[in-house]
């Protein structure tokens, strides 16, 4: 760990779990980098592959665990990490003094707000989805502000104060935001994500709306770009070239801003940073909560972009072809709604949210112990 500039505040972020949680803990921590403190990252092992390229003066791994009550002999050992990565922020809080720790939740997030609570460093937090989580919740009544990344926020304790400032995207995000609706006078553009949990249903059950359930007509004009899992790339890829439908399938797209920014149509998950991307950028969407995440957070998050007449959402327990196709069909064969709803999910979406976030950490530090 490099030497701290005395000259310079210094916030800490707790974060980590999934990029869900890091991705807008960096673009908060670029913020706070041009503002001129200092960042310091702190997470466990896990939390910190998705760390390379973290705009932090120096990380630290943390232990941490995430308790299993349904596996009541683990629970032993989860508590020592937990002690252990508590002991540890906090012996780097003593010698490092933050102005301010900041958690963006992740079970990995844990240690840094726990020590930030046991040496009283005011703690900002950020909940990017539209229900507390589970770490945040419980530090959220310690917390100066909890700010978050919806208007919603389910599970907030009576007295929390909260600020709703939305979700810090990316820069290349934020880059995309003027670029206009694609023309609609050729080919339609539908484009599919999934995001790493749950994506195997989307690639079952959206190629055979998309191939059995709209005209030919209609499939003439389209190209389907779409996430696909690895072993799943094979079946998804007979199931259009059965019907001659243009499209590109990759696990991965590492050029996420520009297929957003390209897309006539959107089909994806739910989760809170794909819901603000698509928002920020500006597109119509078909959004398919996973059903399994905690305390049904995916479709509340969905609630603002359906709230605005900017996107459809088809639960789990409805995702038959025939209905997605239907609904694929209404939508893109109406240009002008696809245009209104696009500028719908605009006028929702944000990319001050870091800027807006970064305003508030320094409130926060400035207030009197």
């Amino acid at each position: 760990m490099a030497e701290p500039d005395a000259a310079k505040p210094l916030v800490i972020i707790g974060a980590g779990g999934t990029g869900g949680h890091m991705f807008p803990a960096a673009a908060f921590a670029e913020e706070m980098r041009s503002r001129g403190w200092q960042v310091g990252l702190m997470s466990d092992e896990r939390g910190l592959r998705y760390a390379e390229h973290f705009p932090a003066d120096w990380k630290e791994e943390v232990k941490a665990a995430s308790p299993n009550t349904r596996k009541p002999w683990t629970l032993p050992g989860a508590a020592l990490k937990i002690w252990g990565g508590i002991n540890s922020a906090a012996s780097t809080m003593k010698r490092l003094k933050p102005s301010l720790v900041a958690g963006f939740g992740g079970y990995p997030a844990f240690p840094a707000l726990s020590a930030a609570a046991r040496r009283k460093v005011p703690i900002l937090i950020h909940e990017q989805n539209a229900v507390l989580g589970r770490v945040n919740r419980r530090f959220a009544g310690k917390a100066a502000i909890v700010a978050s990344g919806f208007d919603r926020l389910d599970r907030l304790p009576t007295g929390a104060v909260h600020h709703a400032v939305g979700n810090p995207v990316r820069a290349p995000i934020a880059a995309m935001r003027d670029k206009p609706f694609p023309p609609m006078d050729g080919g339609l553009t539908i484009f599919i994500t999934g995001g790493s949990q749950g994506a195997k249903i989307l690639g079952d059950i959206i190629p055979l709306a998309i191939a059995n359930h709209l005209p030919a007509t209609l499939r003439a004009r389209l190209k389907v770009v779409q996430q696909v899992r690895e072993e799943q790339l094979e079946q998804v890829r007979a199931v259009y070239d059965k019907v001659q439908l243009q499209h590109e399938l990759k696990p991965f797209f590492s050029d996420m801003p520009e297929r957003l920014a390209a897309a006539h149509l959107i089909i994806a998950r739910s989760g809170a940073g794909t819901v603000s991307e698509i928002a920020a950028v500006g597109r119509p969407s078909i959004l398919i909560p996973l059903k399994i995440a905690m305390d049904d957070h995916q479709t509340a998050n969905a609630e603002a972009l359906v709230d605005a007449g900017a996107a459809d959402v088809l639960l789990e327990d409805n995702l038959y072809p025939n209905l997605l196709g239907e609904l694929i069909k209404v939508r893109i064969e109406d240009a002008t709604d696809l245009k209104n709803r696009a500028a719908l999910a605009r006028v929702t979406g944000t990319i001050t949210a870091a800027s807006d976030l970064a305003d508030l950490a320094e409130q926060v530090a400035k207030q009197p112990a």
